[in-house]
């Protein structure tokens, strides 16, 4: 079994006029929102063993601040191939992972996230900014994933759900 984690970028900034999307900045809620899913994957022992990330500037922040929260102790990798990519990218990338990986954080873009969630889990869901699906897929080797992959959706987290426990 393999642990597969989801995590669309924290919410980014569309305030600075002129600035292309691959370099648009996180927002105030980003900036608070990305530590807090770290935190939350630490709290829940779910820290990974490897990130690769989209190159994009808000998923780069989103994964720099997740690392320190999550008490993260590898090297996060940042794709160009993963920016705006669509679910098979994903999907070819984790075929190449290495085997000794037990627990691998993905962090990236709508709409392809959302279909690689679809594909795992059968399930159409929302993942709003800075959300996370942990997954758990029945295969001992990652090259075994392909699109007919099922696993099972444990859990999915969103910063909005988590403010409404703490208020509660």
């Amino acid at each position: 079994m393999k642990t597969l984690l989801l995590m669309r970028h924290a919410k980014s900034s569309w305030k600075e006029e002129g600035i292309p999307d691959y370099e648009r900045p996180l927002n105030k809620r980003g900036l608070k929102d990305a530590p807090r899913m770290g935190k939350l994957l630490f709290e829940k022992e779910l820290t990974p063993q490897s990130i690769l990330s989209s190159s994009a500037l808000r998923a780069r922040l989103t994964a720099e601040l997740l690392v320190e929260s999550s008490q993260f102790a590898g090297e996060a990798n940042f794709l160009d191939s993963f920016y705006l990519a669509e679910a098979d990218v994903y999907l070819k990338k984790l075929t190449t992972l290495p085997d000794v990986i037990e627990r691998m954080l993905i962090i990236g873009h709508n709409p392809g996230l959302e279909g690689l969630l679809q594909i795992f889990s059968g399930r159409l869901e929302s993942l709003s900014t800075a959300a996370i699906a942990h997954l758990v897929l029945p295969i001992k080797n990652w090259a075994e994933i392909n699109g007919d992959t099922r696993g099972d959706l444990i859990a999915l987290w969103r910063p909005r759900d988590l403010e409404l426990k703490h208020k509660e």
